[in-house]
């Protein structure tokens, strides 16, 4: 297990959450099923968005409410691993999501309403239809890390360096057709590189 310390220094993003509190199990089972529906990571109940320790009035209370959401909020249900930690006689409860070997979770957003997500930087955004493919056919067999052409190790550099590109965006990058275009970004998709996104007006791509 990281030290707190250590996960708050690293601030939000892949793998890492703050929250002051757990307020409805609907809103935190986003943030557990894009956790292990990409490479796990940990929730610091207790901290704030500034990465300072406020601590919770109520360790029992917090872990309640997220087995609550692991359990009936995320599908397939999720087990959590829990640590409590005294800082500055405050408590942090440091919850452990695991990357999970039965892809795609989806949590439940409305009343029989239930949505994929995966963590993008420091949010839960939706998925679309093809990236959940992409996450079961994680579950059967490691996806085959392909060799990649110099026009698919352009998405990626730019990646990281942007939150996002969509198809517009990458034409112009590797002055492609359109064609060409959606089907490199489709392969890059389909073989784990990037994740398509298609729930806004324009289809975008994240790492």
């Amino acid at each position: 297990m990281p030290e707190l310390q250590d996960l708050i220094r690293q601030g939000e993003g892949e793998q890492v959450e703050f929250k002051k509190k757990t307020t409805h199990p609907t809103r935190i089972s986003r943030t557990l099923a894009s956790l292990a529906n990409a490479r796990g990571g940990h929730i610091l109940v207790g901290v704030d968005d500034a990465g300072r320790v406020v601590g919770v009035r109520d360790p029992e209370e917090e872990m309640y409410l997220l087995q609550l959401a692991a359990a009936q909020y995320v599908d397939p249900p999720l087990d959590l691993h829990f640590e409590e930690v005294e800082e500055d006689h405050r408590t942090v409860l440091i919850v452990t999501v695991a990357e999970s070997r039965r892809k795609p979770h989806r949590a439940q957003v409305a009343e029989g309403d239930w949505r994929g997500f995966v963590r993008v930087r420091d949010e839960s955004v939706q998925t679309s239809g093809l990236t959940e493919k992409a996450l079961e056919r994680d579950n059967a067999t490691p996806f085959e890390h392909i060799p990649l052409n110099r026009h698919e190790l352009a998405v990626l550099e730019y990646l990281k360096q942007h939150p996002r590109i969509t198809l517009t965006q990458y034409m112009k990058l590797g002055n492609l057709g359109k064609r060409r275009a959606y089907q490199t970004l489709i392969k890059l998709t389909l073989h784990g590189y990037i994740h398509h996104h298609d729930k806004e007006k324009e289809v975008y791509y994240t790492l």
